[in-house]
């Protein structure tokens, strides 16, 4: 799919906790880094002004190599229905350009969460394809920590 003048990835998942707890799951600095990235990666600081207009800094860590840093800039925040943000790399990969990520949280019955995600535009379909996987594994670690906080 093609999204800004370039490719897209969509996901969608429906996840068993109310929005308010999905929402703080995806903007608090601490609940953020307790599922950020990949499997095996880090996420040793997370900076954040949560307003549109205000920038993030997320500090990544993998399992080898050395730490690296992802920022941009908050387009949207509209707690607890969506939010939309830039996203670069610092140091990026040629491959690499700035793309917009945009969260949308669907109320299911005040118990659980329908989230779908958007991000784009990616200039080649392998840069694509590494966003799925890294978010694909973000987002199942996501899921694990939203419902273990409503269940609490």
């Amino acid at each position: 799919m093609t999204h800004d003048g370039g490719l897209s990835l969509r996901m969608q998942r429906v996840l068993r906790a109310p929005r308010s707890v999905v929402f703080r799951a995806l903007t608090e600095p601490e609940e953020l880094a307790k599922w950020w990235g990949p499997d095996g990666f880090a996420t040793p600081s997370v900076e954040s002004d949560l307003r549109p207009g205000g920038g993030y800094r997320i500090a990544m860590q993998p399992p080898q190599g050395d730490l690296f840093y992802l920022v941009g800039e908050f387009l949207e925040v509209e707690p607890p229905e969506r939010l939309s943000y830039t996203f670069r790399w610092e140091d990026p990969d040629p491959e690499d350009r700035e793309t917009v990520v945009t969260l949308s949280l669907g109320d299911i019955g005040g118990t659980a969460t329908d989230l779908n995600f958007i991000q784009g535009g990616f200039a080649t379909e392998r840069r694509r394809a590494l966003h799925e996987e890294g978010w694909t594994q973000g987002l199942d670690k996501l899921e694990e920590l939203v419902s273990s906080a409503a269940s609490a």
